[in-house]
């Protein structure tokens, strides 16, 4: 695991003085067990702890059921990693000796309320946080311990505590994935093990309005009595159910039903900043007192819902706005203040609602002037996915006006199949660090559906598991061994096997010699038509462009990777499940090298006669691999981009 070899403990919290300490320290990576994510200080002792049966589990508070889920976590993890039945009690009037862990909560004995001290020694196991939440936190990691130590624990010290107080993940859920109940409450759970005090469902059209039957019917949304259900799971595991649902832009899914078309602010398309037109209706008309009424409704419907006093209005990419319905008001005025005037008229409906706002900061970012505007007790989300992304610039320009933000980077898994590591792990950094230097309140970690939502789930937890250790303690995981760790705490295999492979696998872009914005070349060669390769082309940031060598070389490296598949040792009860999965998306990249040889030249060897049967079991499985994760709904859209593949080769 990785240890600060010159840790000091500073005199008080402050995120970005944080950084400038653990960027000069030295890091060595013990071969005991390693942690997900590291905690900022842990000192090995003398000694070693070995654990017996029958001990007391001592929950000591002033309120005791407040840490009774935390202490049923650390009995069931006794039970099944060290084979121990340990019962709870409140307080510690037993005789000393029977106590094997005391969990206490002590009010301001920390320096940051999610903060922890654990001490493991010979004599037993303590735990000190100035909250219920930092108890959780450091069962977590207790647990992290004994699944590799079973029995017979290390003496260890760790102080511990995050650097950003918001440490969120978002899931889409509206392109075209929503995942089954029993899939989120397994991602709440391997989330909250890594610190993550966060969700949000990304909602366009997926929640089950009953004032707006028709826009979700064929989606198999979220109810209100599952949003329900899933609060109460994540309060319990200290992770707040933020609402989210995109209220400007990203509206064409209303747009497909006549009742909402004359909110668009406009139905024939209209030009994006990325040099394309997109057809058809996007964002709602910003000066259209039916746009307010829309909007109220559906707050009025979701909010009541959630326990959480956040909440995501969306309004990214209105690209579309003064194109259309508003474009004598963007005119006069100019397309900024059109935006900040209805952003405001949102503010003030989900203060009404006594709520605080989030929104994402794409558009006001880019009229610097009117940041200041925004009111104080908004919150900016900033978000961003390739490496470079700007996160430095734009974080100045909210932290210099005051308003609080989020830096959001993402997974880099959407666009891509198998994902795209590289870039998601200098994306992470990028966010982490200069959210911290700015004073970012909060990491939000994206994961995204574009065209499809073709990658399966575990494709993300590499980006998952690594957002969430540099969100707790940026430098203290800034080296952190990702493949043994994700490995270890993603995928349960303790031989390092699975997380290297989903490391590599989202790596093979590489050998293709391009570099393609927000995707791989790869993914685009299988969403792409032959007659659109000059599409593909065009998006090529850094390459000389498509080469038939180069794929079947590409081809070659994905076999070399995935021989390692059946060496994993997954502990998990749907360990082939995720074989499959990653079978399947290494089967996805392969014919992507042997379409992309067929576009090229058409090739015998790439023949559409050899292509065809291929797709179509490809087909054949996605729809399994997508059924055991997620509802129905949705996945008509996502195979339609498939099926189009496969009528290339008619």
């Amino acid at each position: 695991m990785l240890l600060p070899s010159n840790f000091s403990l500073l005199p008080s919290f402050h995120p970005c003085s944080f950084l400038s300490v653990f960027t000069k320290m030295e890091v060595t990576l013990s071969d005991s067990f390693i942690l997900l994510p590291a905690p900022r200080h842990l000192a090995q002792q003398e000694g070693t702890l070995t654990l017996a049966d029958g001990q007391l589990i001592a929950l000591e508070s002033a309120d005791p059921q407040a840490l009774r889920f935390a202490g049923a976590r650390l009995q069931a993890a006794l039970r099944q990693h060290a084979g121990l039945n340990w019962n709870l009690i409140a307080g510690t009037a037993v005789p000393r000796q029977r106590i094997g862990a005391i969990l206490s909560v002590v009010p301001a004995s920390t320096q940051h309320p999610q903060g922890y001290k654990m001490t493991i020694s010979p004599q037993g196991i303590h735990v000190i946080a100035s909250t219920p939440a930092g108890v959780f936190y450091a069962v977590v990691t207790l647990i992290q311990i004994l699944e590799q130590k079973g029995r017979d624990l290390p003496a260890v010290r760790i102080t511990d505590w995050p650097d950003f107080p918001n440490r969120g993940v978002m899931l889409d859920v509206s392109r075209d994935k929503v995942p089954t109940m029993e899939t989120l409450y397994d991602l709440v759970d391997m989330l909250a093990s890594w610190k993550v005090n966060q969700l949000q469902l990304y909602t366009e059209h997926t929640f089950a309005y009953h004032q707006h039957p028709d826009v979700w019917a064929a989606a198999s949304p979220m109810t209100g009595e599952e949003i329900l259900a899933l609060d109460a799971y994540c309060r319990q595991r200290f992770v707040e159910l933020v609402p989210n649902q995109n209220s400007f832009g990203h509206i064409h899914r209303w747009f497909e039903h006549e009742r909402y078309r004359p909110l668009a602010e406009t139905l024939e398309g209209a030009m994006t900043p990325w040099g394309t037109f997109r057809e058809g209706p996007f964002s709602l008309c910003p000066i259209d007192p039916g746009s307010l009424e829309l909007i109220r409704s559906l707050f009025d419907e979701l909010l009541p819902h959630f326990s959480s006093h956040q909440f995501n209005v969306g309004c990214d990419e209105t690209f579309d706005v003064g194109q259309g319905r508003s474009r004598e008001a963007v005119a006069k005025v100019g397309a900024g203040r059109v935006y900040l005037n209805f952003l405001l008229e949102i503010y003030r409906e989900v203060k009404a609602r006594g709520r605080t706002m989030q929104f994402w900061g794409d558009i006001i970012v880019n009229h610097p002037d009117l940041v200041a505007e925004l009111p104080r007790d908004v919150v900016a989300l900033e978000w961003g996915y390739d490496a470079n992304h700007p996160f430095d610039k734009n974080g100045a320009i909210f932290a210099s006006s005051g308003v609080p933000f989020y830096v959001c980077p993402g997974t880099s898994s959407w666009n891509t199949v198998a994902g795209w590591t590289d870039n998601a792990v200098g994306n992470l950094r990028n966010a982490a660090e200069n959210g911290l230097k700015h004073g970012a309140i909060g990491f939000l970690n994206t994961d995204w559906g574009d065209f499809g939502h073709w990658q399966p789930l575990p494709v993300s937890y590499l980006g998952f598991a690594y957002g969430a250790a540099l969100a707790w303690a940026y430098a203290a995981n800034h080296d952190l061994d990702i493949p043994l760790a994700i490995s270890r705490h993603a995928f349960h295999d303790p031989t390092g096997t699975m997380g290297r492979l989903a490391y590599d696998l989202g790596n093979v872009y590489r050998e293709t010699g391009l570099t393609v914005r927000n995707s791989t070349a790869l993914f685009w060669l299988l969403q792409l038509a032959p007659a659109e390769l000059e599409t593909l082309e065009r998006r090529i940031q850094q390459g000389e462009g498509l080469n038939r060598e180069r794929l079947q070389q590409t081809g070659r490296h994905i076999d070399q990777v995935m021989t390692h598949l059946a060496a994993a040792d997954m502990q998990r009860s749907d360990a082939d499940l995720i074989r499959s999965e990653f079978t399947w998306a290494a089967d996805m990249l392969r014919h992507a090298c042997r379409r992309g040889a067929w576009m090229l030249d058409n090739s015998e060897a790439n023949s559409a006669d050899s292509l065809a049967p291929e797709a179509d079991r490809l087909i054949a499985e996605y729809r399994e691999i997508w059924l055991a994760r997620n509802r129905p709904g949705g996945f008509r859209e996502s195979v339609a981009r498939m099926e189009k593949m496969r009528r290339d080769y008619s």
